[in-house]
């Protein structure tokens, strides 16, 4: 693991890292943060997932997280969304497949699946790196994300209870299967059968039968991508329906900026530490 720059924030440190990744088969950049308290012991991790166009930088420049991270001893970690100069031809043709598209699956149609694996690099690779490399308790573990991340936090988190004890979400795409952003995304990464789409779809996870506990999720009701992509009302009605907790709150007047997440990620923060404990 290469340091590619640390700064003292907070209290804390908040770290750039690269490594090479046997998942994706390029270098793949992540960003820490360690909080003042961890000078002993091991602490819980927050999983940070970005959203489309984004990489590591995004939310750890933009959201505000440090001071409430450190304030709750919690070292957050975000990943990139996708390889990096794979050389896959297509992949930065468009902001919303292939560079900086990975959609925390793992690809399975050729030529992107050879590339294209973040689910497994985000549930087990990058996973080992960090819980070897810094004060992580990994057995105290939540997930979030903005958008595209926030479908990767539901999803993951949902399918792997056993590693994240908590999951919420700011605007994420709730059913992938059912927008046009998740339409283009699971046929260009999977193929043209639909029955392997489930498996990336947090309400047919939940329809499913799979469970976590209370789900957070934010939503701002002036959020452009709210009716044609984002559509929470599926999450909401599934919810319901199988008795899946969820807080939904639709916060009024916000849009899908990062002035949405660094308003409420405090919130957040909070809610994953009472989990956490």
């Amino acid at each position: 693991m290469e340091i590619v720059s640390e700064h003292r924030c907070f209290g804390g440190v908040q770290g750039i890292y690269r490594h090479q990744s046997r998942q994706t088969k390029t270098p793949m950049q992540f960003s820490v943060f360690v909080p003042s308290s961890a000078v002993e012991g091991t602490h819980p991790v927050l999983w940070f997932l970005s959203g489309l166009t984004c990489t590591e930088e995004n939310f750890t420049v933009k959201s505000g997280s440090q001071k409430f991270a450190d304030r709750h001893g919690m070292i957050v970690v975000a990943p990139d969304t996708s390889p990096r100069g794979a050389g896959v031809a297509g992949e930065d043709e468009s902001y919303d497949f292939g560079t900086g598209a990975g959609f925390y699956l793992d690809a399975t149609r050729p030529p992107w699946n050879e590339h294209y694996q973040m689910y497994s690099y985000i549930t087990q690779e990058l996973q080992n790196v960090v819980c070897k490399n810094f004060p992580i308790d990994s057995s105290r573990q939540g997930i979030t994300g903005h958008s595209m991340g926030g479908h990767g936090a539901l999803t993951i988190g949902l399918r792997n209870p056993q590693l994240y004890r908590s999951i919420s979400a700011f605007s994420p795409i709730c059913s992938p299967t059912r927008c046009p952003w998740g339409q283009k995304a699971l046929t260009g990464y999977l193929g043209d059968d639909s029955s392997a789409w489930a498996q990336y779809d947090a309400v047919e996870l939940i329809r499913d039968g799979h469970r976590s506990g209370s789900i957070l999720v934010d939503q701002g009701d002036a959020d452009n991508f709210l009716t044609e992509q984002l559509k929470p009302e599926l999450l909401a009605s599934i919810c319901t329906d199988s008795g899946q907790p969820l807080q939904l709150r639709r916060q009024q007047g916000y849009d899908h900026s990062y002035y949405f997440i660094s308003s409420f990620i405090e919130d957040h923060i909070a809610f994953h530490a009472s989990r956490l404990k």
